[in-house]
C-alpha cells in the first residue's frame, strides 16, 4: 500500500481512536481468514478500528498488527498495549478527513 501517514495524520487518527470501543479480539485462534475479512469488512465500513489482543493469543500486539495491516492492506496506526489501531480510508466514501 502507497499510503503513508504523517505524524499529524497519526495523532488525529489516535485521538478519533480514544472514543472507539473494541470492535474484535485476537485470542488462540490466532489470525486467519476470517480474522482478516472481519477487519477488511470492518474497515470498509468504518476506516478506523480497534483491535484487542488477549493474553492467550500466539501473537504480540506488534505481531497481530503487522499481520493484518499486511493482509487486510491497511496502515498501523498505534499499538498500546494489548489494542491494535488500525486505520484505511473507504475507496468510495472516505469519511475521515486528514488534510493537514
Amino acid at each position: 500500500m502507497e499510503l503513508t501517514l504523517t505524524s499529524k495524520q497519526r495523532a488525529k487518527l489516535r485521538a478519533m481512536a480514544n472514543s472507539l470501543d473494541t470492535i474484535l479480539q485476537i485470542g488462540k485462534g490466532g489470525i486467519n481468514e476470517n480474522t482478516v475479512k472481519q477487519v477488511a469488512d470492518a474497515l470498509t465500513a468504518r476506516e478506523l478500528i480497534k483491535i484487542r489482543v488477549l493474553e492467550n493469543s500466539l501473537y504480540t500486539a506488534k505481531e497481530a498488527a503487522a499481520e493484518l495491516a499486511e493482509a487486510a492492506d491497511c496502515l498501523v496506526v498505534q499499538v498500546l498495549g494489548t489494542r491494535i489501531t488500525l486505520y484505511r480510508p473507504n475507496p468510495e466514501k472516505p469519511v475521515i478527513q486528514l488534510d493537514d
